[in-house]
């Protein structure tokens, strides 16, 4: 069997890098997928979050080059969601996509350049 999740957006917040406790290194960030259309003439965006996490090199490298706003495409393993009841009372859920591949997207730093890592 084999899942994949490809997404494209952008870093709603500069990367969080942590370790565990065996000191294999792991980053977190937020990431914004913007979806717009029209409809009877009214414009609508609808923005889904997804909390991203990349281990070992690869979270070495998000930590160095990321920063909020950068755009990139995350491919990986999507966990099953978790509901949750957001502030206004509708209930919501939490997309967690493990990272394989990043590739970052425009910016200033690396140009396109694209990481492979598997988790495991």
């Amino acid at each position: 069997m084999y899942q994949s999740t490809t997404v494209v957006g952008n870093l709603g917040r500069d990367p969080e890098k942590r370790f565990t406790d065996s000191g294999t290194p792991v980053t977190s960030f937020s990431l914004a997928v913007n979806e717009t259309w029209t409809k009877d003439g009214e414009k609508h965006e609808k923005v889904t979050w997804f909390k991203v996490t990349a281990w070992r090199r690869l979270a070495e490298t998000c930590a160095q080059y990321l920063s909020q706003g950068r755009s990139v495409l995350v491919e990986g393993t999507l966990a099953e969601p978790k509901p949750y009841k957001g502030r206004d009372g509708e209930w919501r859920a939490s997309l967690e996509l493990t990272a394989h591949t990043v590739k970052f997207l425009g910016g200033k730093e690396p140009q396109a350049e694209e990481l492979d890592e598997l988790p495991f």
